[in-house]
């Protein structure tokens, strides 16, 4: 089957025609221009607030109060600096920062699983990979999540993040390997494919 335009992730599409003429409605004052972006948007912004600030509720919160500023915000961007999808996630990574210094937030070292079970269920399964999540550097979560849940390219995380390229691609490969070591912690590393089954006798 054959790629199209919409397997495409939502974040990688955001210099799109369609999206330009919104930010430019927006910053002339226009809300239906604010709604389509927040649309468009409002999904990979919560997403990516969460994985800073790790409460559902709390990142729902912060994503409604960076459209609620967007109108404002919008006026301060320049398409021809930074796309507009990486300028958006900035915004929010800011909100969510200071959010955090504002509860004075428990450091993520903290956090410690109690279930000494093993992951056996989905459900586990997510638990365990949230709080290996957790146990990472900021900086490993955040390009991370950037990657495989957003869908950013190292070049729109580099910009998105104000760091180089080649940073992001060496905090991506120490977060992997960093990730896959927290989840054999957790007794829920994935199964590797191929592994010799014993015979039968």
């Amino acid at each position: 089957m054959t790629g199209t335009p919409d397997s495409q992730p939502k974040a990688s599409r955001g210099s799109s025609q369609l999206t330009q003429q919104a930010v430019a409605r927006a910053q002339a004052g226009d809300t239906e221009g604010l709604h389509y972006l927040y649309v468009r948007y409002a999904d990979d912004v919560r997403r990516f607030v969460t994985s800073v600030v790790r409460d559902h509720h709390e990142a729902e919160d912060i994503t409604q109060n960076v459209f609620a500023k967007l109108m404002t915000a919008i006026r301060k961007y320049e398409q021809r600096k930074v796309p507009f999808d990486a300028w958006i996630l900035r915004v929010a990574r800011n909100a969510a920062l200071d959010h955090l210094r504002a509860k004075r937030a428990i450091p993520t070292e903290e956090v410690r699983i109690t279930d000494t079970g093993r992951a056996q269920t989905g459900l586990d399964r997510g638990r365990a990979l949230r709080e290996a999540l957790e146990a990472l550097p900021e900086d490993q979560r955040e390009v991370l999540v950037l990657r495989h849940v957003v869908g950013l390219s190292p070049v729109e995380i580099a910009g998105t993040l104000d760091r180089t390229e080649s940073s992001v691609h060496g905090l991506h490969h120490r977060g992997r390997r960093s990730l896959r070591d927290n989840l054999e912690q957790l007794d829920a590393a994935p199964v590797v494919a191929g592994r010799a089954r014993p015979r039968a006798s």
